[in-house]
């Protein structure tokens, strides 16, 4: 197995590079840039700059154009950044030529979470799941790789299968990747296993973009200590825990989040995880009500979801974090606007949002209001499927007794 590179000691400094084209607008890039910002912070990263361009498509060579390049250039120099980053994928070509243009490190967004979910990886199937990932990552992109190892020795976007033989070539590459396909089909028959022994109770899956506050909620429900943190993808490994509400036992799993373009070979790479999701009776899918861009992390979601077939799953949308809107009484002028700032959580109720999925429900986890309805809400919904499936309750009768 290769050697992993040694990671800088200091965090890098940063610039983001966003395009405005046919297929974005300016407000879009911008939130696609704030949440690449996140990313790098994430990573270790230290975020200095942000450069924008307009162009209709990416420049096939560059992705900016020349002359914005040239400016790119001229700062990077000056400030003497460390790191670059792209918004989008970019293609083994472009990688060599901004690399060129530039000398210092290039990513893109695929690579940088890439990164980041090979520092939060902590289980071997992660680790391998992760490391799965970053050689089919790494394979188109062997030459680029090896013409700087000897200068590239760690720091944000090199964690993981670094190599560091110049001459170690793509057969070894692919019979590596082989290696890894191979133990991660021995770890998934194992998953399934350990699926099927648990018996009879209901499975509950909570699902949701990063960072919404699904480790926090799962702590809440099933009392226990799950890692959770003001980071995008601070949970990988998925988390059961079984949980009782009002005597009624059911399975909880917290699984990895989602996110906007989320490189192809980590969800291939990370589709044993998502089983738990696809196995799932129920989903839990919880929504950072205060995050501006709430409504496209909806999408993204359920997206992913019917890309991995669960898609049509009895679902509770949990609108999270409204402790992030500031509660008042509706005494207020008639005239009065009414926006975030003063929606009352009967508002939040008889609001459009409340209507996008049924049943749905809106709490803070971190504040822990509301919870009392969301335990009854679950309860009930977990109760209907299990009286559904088993209409004579004498497997719940069963149940009761060992509790």
């Amino acid at each position: 197995m290769p050697e992993p590179i040694q990671l800088s000691q200091r965090n890098e400094k940063t610039v983001l590079i966003g395009l405005i084209s046919k297929n974005q607008n300016s407000e879009r890039v911008n939130e696609y840039l704030n949440e690449l910002a996140f990313l790098v912070e994430t990573a270790g990263g230290i975020l200095i700059k942000k450069f924008v361009q307009k162009l209709y498509l990416p420049d096939k060579r560059f992705f900016v154009g020349s002359g914005k390049l040239e400016e790119i250039k001229n700062y990077v120099d000056t400030e003497e950044i460390d790191l670059v980053v792209f918004d989008d994928e970019l293609s083994p070509s472009q990688l060599r030529n901004i690399e060129r243009i530039l000398s210092c490190k290039i990513l893109d967004r695929n690579n940088l979470i890439l990164d980041i979910f090979a520092k939060h990886a902590r289980t071997a199937h992660a680790k391998t799941q992760v490391e799965l990932a970053q050689y089919e990552y790494l394979l188109p992109r062997l030459i680029r790789m090896w013409t700087h190892l000897e200068r590239q020795r760690g720091g944000i976007g090199m964690r993981g299968p670094g190599e560091t033989e110049i001459e170690t070539d793509r057969r070894i590459i692919r019979d590596k990747i082989a290696l890894l396909k191979k133990k991660l089909v021995q770890i998934d028959k194992q998953k399934a296993t350990q699926r099927k022994n648990r018996g009879k109770l209901i499975r509950v899956a909570l699902v949701g973009y990063t960072n919404v506050g699904k480790s926090t909620l799962m702590n809440l429900l099933s009392k226990s200590k799950i890692l959770a943190e003001n980071k995008l993808f601070a949970t990988l490994d998925t988390t059961v825990r079984k949980v009782v509400i009002k005597n009624l036992p059911f399975l909880l799993s917290d699984t990895v989040g989602f996110i906007r373009k989320l490189p192809h070979n980590l969800v291939e790479s990370f589709k044993s995880t998502l089983d738990e999701t696809r196995e799932a009776d129920m989903l839990i899918h919880i929504v950072d009500i205060s995050h501006p861009d709430f409504e496209e992390q909806i999408n993204v979601v359920n997206s992913t979801l019917a890309d991995i077939g669960a898609g049509n799953k009895p679902t509770i949308i949990i609108f999270n974090k409204i402790d992030a809107y500031t509660f008042v009484e509706k005494q207020l002028d008639d005239l009065t606007p009414v926006t975030k700032e003063n929606y009352s959580l009967d508002d939040l109720k008889k609001s459009w949002m409340a209507k996008i999925s049924k049943p749905c429900i809106f709490i803070s986890a971190k504040k822990k209001i509301n919870i009392e309805e969301l335990k009854e809400l679950v309860y009930d919904e977990v109760k209907r499927i299990h009286i559904k499936r088993y209409p004579f309750n004498d497997f719940l009768y069963e149940l009761y007794s060992e509790d």
